[in-house]
């Protein structure tokens, strides 16, 4: 089984998930920035996960453009999730920004949606890993979660 883990990265919080992920996977899987994957690698892949940062309550512009450039049916066949990194917004006291996360959500969620519009099957809920503050760091214990989901997607 090849596994490719596409990512976006603005402070480093995500890289750092997705190479722990890949490092956990074993041999067969690769963690990639999204501006470095190229078709081999794609086509090789029996599964995908795409990973973003939520930047103002969307993934990256480079992650969405990346898979909006894919062509219609380029995952069939494939397993594939999504992540990204977020503030827990139970440790922020800010109604605003509750109120703005329930009206826009995160990343994760439209990263699945335009996955399987793009053919993927998607094989594990959308999830979200915590970091401390805007820039980070990650929040102690969730590259531990993110190696357990990603252990679950492969189940």
């Amino acid at each position: 089984m090849s596994i490719l883990i596409v990512y976006d990265s603005v402070f480093g919080n995500t890289e750092k998930l997705a190479q722990a992920m890949a490092a956990s996977a074993g041999s067969e899987a690769k963690a990639v920035r999204v501006g470095e994957v190229d078709e081999k690698l794609l086509t090789a892949a029996t599964v995908l996960v795409v990973a973003s940062p939520t930047r103002a309550f969307s993934a990256t512009p480079a992650i969405k453009n990346w898979l909006k450039g894919l062509r219609s049916g380029a995952l069939n066949g494939k397993k594939a999730a999504a992540f990204d990194t977020r503030v827990d917004t139970a440790k922020i006291n800010s109604r605003f920004l509750l109120v703005m996360v329930k009206l826009f959500g995160y990343a994760a969620e439209p990263l699945s949606r335009m996955l399987a519009k793009k053919g993927a099957l998607i094989a594990a809920q959308p999830a979200g890993f915590y970091v401390d503050d805007s820039e980070g760091p990650l929040t102690a214990g969730e590259i531990e979660r993110a190696q357990q989901w990603l252990s679950g997607l492969l189940a």
